[in-house]
């Protein structure tokens, strides 16, 4: 069984290193939700309004809203530092009451303390303790970034932690809408109601309950599955301009060729130099004219 929080409970002078374990679990069947065009799942994305961007995890930071849209924000090294101080304390025994005086409305979640190393004796005197008084111990600790209030019992031969909420966390019972104010019920009506009570009376059985909606619906599930009324979700279409290393070395030398000088930028240079030829040949074809000239003289 997996390991929650490591830790001890104290009572007077007495300290008992504990291991706290899940008591219960959801079996709840989760359903996914997928597009109707394409079965695919929907991504759920962190995104800011103003900005219209996506946020990832290192830019978020936490900050209590004390009004509308007015914040103190609150730093993790604040928030660590707070929690540190309550987390070094030890679960505390505060009163021991009976078991009745508390209503269920206050329980919340149930786990199970397994004596740690070194533990068992001191486990086993507070278990035996409480069996023989009849009573429950109600303690203080900080679990999941939270300070709890708890009911520490035994259960089957094991000691039992509930979490309880705390009286403000308990709405008031009069703001229920509609609730009738007590009027006379007729006699027949309350021992015939009585009657029905006493006929369905028994010892409670919890293996007697079942959860039919979630049965009904594993078994529509597989037998969907059977019949292979399935669907695979289609796979995100990668994108097309560089998709791999071959594809990107292509696409530069195409690019590179796209660039590269035309033929038509070779054939200028011939015809500069042509230019410079005809403008060389002038001033020789002027010489011999002079020498000819110095002859007939």
């Amino acid at each position: 069984m997996h390991t929650m929080w490591k830790g001890t409970i104290s009572f007077g002078l007495v300290n008992i290193p504990v291991k706290l374990h899940a008591a219960t679990e959801n079996k709840d069947v989760r359903l996914r939700q997928l597009h109707k065009k394409c079965q695919s799942p929907i991504k759920y994305e962190k995104v800011c309004p103003v900005c219209e961007e996506e946020v990832g995890t290192d830019d978020i930071v936490k900050a209590y809203e004390y009004a509308k849209n007015k914040f103190v924000m609150l730093t993790e090294e604040e928030i660590a530092e707070l929690q540190e101080e309550q987390t070094e304390k030890a679960v505390e025994i505060v009163d021991f009451v009976q078991l009745k005086e508390i209503d269920p409305i206050y329980f919340e979640k149930s786990y199970y303390l397994s004596p740690n190393e070194g533990g068992g004796k001191a486990y086993t005197l507070l278990r035996e303790a409480l069996e023989e008084t009849g009573k429950i111990g109600v303690a203080k600790m900080m679990i999941r970034s939270k300070e709890q209030l708890a009911a520490i019992r035994v259960y089957e031969n094991t000691l039992v932690m509930e979490t309880i909420h705390y009286p403000d966390e308990v709405r008031n019972v009069q703001d229920v809408p509609n609730v009738p104010e007590q009027a006379e019920t007729p006699q027949k009506e309350l021992d015939t109601a009585k009657m029905l009570i006493d006929q369905l009376t028994s010892e409670f059985d919890p293996e007697k309950y079942k959860d039919n909606y979630r049965t009904a619906l594993l078994e529509l599930i597989e037998e969907k599955k059977n019949q292979d009324e399935t669907t695979t979700a289609k796979e995100k279409p990668v994108q097309t301009n560089v998709t791999n290393l071959m594809e990107a070395l292509e696409a530069s030398l195409d690019k590179a060729q796209k660039t590269k000088p035309q033929p038509k930028e070779k054939a200028t240079a011939p015809k500069k130099t042509t230019a410079t030829a005809k403008k060389t040949t002038k001033p020789k074809a002027a010489t011999p004219k002079k020498k000819q000239t110095r002859k007939k003289a």
